[in-house]
């Protein structure tokens, strides 16, 4: 399994984005057991201890569990509480940002609204 890195970001934060985007998206469900840190390890071809170093972030945020001799759970409520807090980080980081280029670029949101009707009839 081949994955392209961003050299700005430490992998272990990017290896712990992609398991908080596939618990949001609904691909990791609650009480779904995450791949063994051997086998991320494997497929990403990057060291055990940076996959050990994302699941610790999760287990620590309290979005997964360690089951001692069984491996890593997504908790109960993980969903519920990702969107909460992704949903104010975007908010406080990504939407002032956004909402400013939008506003440089004469955009409204009958203009965005109906862009993203366009993609939609694409698919």
């Amino acid at each position: 399994m081949s994955v392209t890195w961003n050299d700005s970001v430490p992998i272990y934060r990017q290896l712990r984005d992609r398991v908080v985007a596939m618990i949001l998206d609904g691909v990791l469900k609650e009480g779904d057991a995450l791949p063994s840190v051997r086998q991320v390890a494997a497929d990403f071809q990057i060291n055990p201890l940076t996959v050990s170093k994302a699941y610790q972030e999760l287990v620590d945020e309290t979005l997964v569990e360690k089951r001692r001799g069984l491996g890593m759970y997504v908790t109960e409520g993980a969903r519920s509480k990702l969107l909460g807090s992704e949903r104010e980080r975007f908010l406080r980081d990504e939407w002032p940002a956004l909402l400013e280029r939008i506003r440089r670029m004469g955009l409204d949101p009958a203009t965005l609204l109906e862009a993203d009707g366009h993609k939609e009839n694409e698919a």
